[in-house]
């Protein structure tokens, strides 16, 4: 099995879009409703929260865990990479985490996540392209890093949209959702000197729900970069090179886990994925 963790509701778009490119994949779902928003917590703490979801999914039989939030992975995902994982047991059988922001850059700058150093004809792009994201997201400056290493010459705006998730999570109406999404990219705009912005990451996964608003209010030349499918593609490529993580089970669709209220969960998850999905609890 593979596992889908997002500290909340956000990561169920990118449930959905693995899902439906891997229809045989049984996958679970975690969110961690009871620590949720993982945004005004501590570094550390957020470490230590994405940690044991985890490995609460390992638990569970997902050799493989997709960090379906933006906030984990940026905060999160290369010190549980990187020091966590290689002192555990864990990694000795074969289990593994990976997130959402390495193939996000990887589409945006058309370079793989494992080159670091500029390449040519990436080293002389000068495009400019707009991160939309919350406030924690934007605040790890993890996307203009990333991107600057390998498109050292582009321009990298990043516009906190800090009330947009809570809107969409609150069924706020479409019209309040439009003026959200119209002043970040207005301010985005604006960091660009008023130049077209030739790409526009939508770095958060709530915002594939209002994909449309921001395709009705950027020009018809700026590409999207919706991290679902983009997710779903990196994914696709993973598992050709990695098909132990593949599995055909018994488990159909995807099991939703929880580690706050279920009824609560699944009535707010009706905005993200209609009537289907029911939570559970989770017990180790």
């Amino acid at each position: 099995m593979i596992g889908v963790f997002d500290s909340g509701l956000g990561g169920l778009t990118v449930l959905a879009a693995l899902t439906r490119r891997f229809p045989e994949q049984p996958f679970i779902y975690l969110g961690d409703h009871a620590h949720v928003p993982y945004g005004n917590r501590p570094s550390e703490e957020i470490i230590d929260l994405t940690r044991a979801s985890v490995e609460a999914l390992f638990r569970r039989g997902c050799k493989l865990v997709v960090l379906g939030c933006n906030t984990a992975t940026a905060v999160a995902a290369r010190r549980l990479q990187q020091t966590w994982l290689p002192a555990t047991l864990w990694k000795a059988d074969g289990y593994n985490v990976v997130g959402i922001v390495a193939p996000t850059v990887e589409a945006a700058t058309q370079t793989p996540w494992a080159v670091t150093t500029p390449q040519y004809p990436q080293k002389f792009l000068t495009d400019r392209i707009a991160v939309f994201g919350t406030t924690r997201t934007i605040a790890s400056n993890v996307y203009a890093e990333e991107i600057r290493k390998r498109c050292p010459k582009v321009t990298v705006v990043q516009q906190v949209c800090s009330e947009l998730a809570g809107a969409i999570e609150q069924g706020a109406k479409e019209v309040e959702l439009e003026r959200l999404v119209q002043t970040g990219i207005d301010g985005a705009v604006a960091q660009a000197g008023g130049e077209a912005l030739h790409r526009a990451i939508l770095g958060c996964t709530h915002f594939p729900l209002v994909e449309h608003l921001f395709r009705r209010h950027l020009p018809p030349a700026t590409r999207i970069l919706s991290q679902p499918e983009i997710v779903a593609d990196s994914l696709e490529d993973y598992l050709s090179r990695h098909p132990h993580y593949r599995s055909n089970g018994s488990v159909e669709g995807a099991v939703l886990f929880t580690t706050g209220d279920p009824d609560e969960a699944s009535e707010r998850a009706r905005i993200f994925a209609g009537d289907g999905p029911r939570f559970r609890r989770y017990e180790d």
